[in-house]
């Protein structure tokens, strides 16, 4: 389902095009993309700018749409009707496929942002709103959404194919639902910490979450945040233990 050229045993993505300085290096080192195309940040020139870089780096190319809020960078969520959501995010999915189009790369799938990212994860109709839109465009687009939430099996159910996404850099809350990043200790710093909540969901064992509980989080994608600060040197750790992981 995943092209993975670098021989990870689980994809890698980061949300690119939002203005970082590490996109470039970034994508050296994952295997998935998920470009932002002007909901929360990005235009024109930022997606094609990165959609040639990925294509450089035989990367997949993915639609990173969020609810219009580039104020708040797609972050909080916002007063809209289901119309304005499903055009909203109908144009940010063509927008960045006009570009795939034109460039000769495949848009491969569609992960949401911020808080339509968490929001659309649990709530049925906004899920039936992401669903209709990416059928609109193309049934055969992935959804990358957070592993175990109910759009997983809702998604499915409508004949989506769905990546199932888990995190180096967020921590859980009890119900495998992302802790919010009001919450101290929400986003992870260090690197070994990163790396070793990735070891535990690539290897099926129990991810401790922020109130101190074991789950199990199956996932076939793991998300390193492109605007984090440490998404480089989170990247080259993980990617590097996952590699010599690979070696006999």
């Amino acid at each position: 389902m995943l092209s993975n050229p670098k021989g990870y045993p689980i994809d890698l993505n980061a949300d690119l095009g939002e203005g970082s300085e590490f996109d470039a290096e970034l994508l050296l080192l994952i295997t998935s993309a998920n470009i932002a195309c002007g909901g929360h940040a990005g235009d024109p020139l930022s997606m094609r700018k990165t959609v040639i870089q990925a294509l450089k780096s035989k990367v997949n190319v993915g639609a990173h749409p969020s609810f219009p809020d580039r104020e708040n960078f797609g972050r909080v969520s916002i007063d809209i009707s289901g119309k304005q959501l499903s055009d909203s995010i109908y144009q940010q999915i063509m927008a960045l496929r006009a570009i795939c189009d034109e460039l000769g790369a495949k848009l491969f799938h569609v992960k949401p942002h911020g808080a339509f990212y968490n929001e659309v994860a649990k709530d049925k109709v906004l899920g039936r709103i992401l669903i209709d839109v990416i059928k609109r465009i193309d049934p055969e687009l992935k959804l990358m959404i957070l592993a175990g939430s109910p759009l997983v099996k809702q998604a499915r159910q409508h004949g989506l194919t769905v990546i199932e996404e888990a995190f180096a850099d967020r921590t859980y809350l009890s119900d495998g639902s992302l802790a919010p990043r009001s919450e101290v200790g929400a986003v992870i710093h260090d690197p070994q910490q990163a790396l070793q909540q990735v070891r535990q969901i690539v290897g099926n064992m129990p991810v401790t979450t922020l109130g101190g509980q074991p789950i199990i989080i199956n996932a076939t994608s793991i998300c390193l945040h492109g605007d984090n600060q440490q998404a480089l040197e989170f990247a080259k750790l993980i990617s590097e233990n996952l590699t010599e992981a690979r070696k006999p």
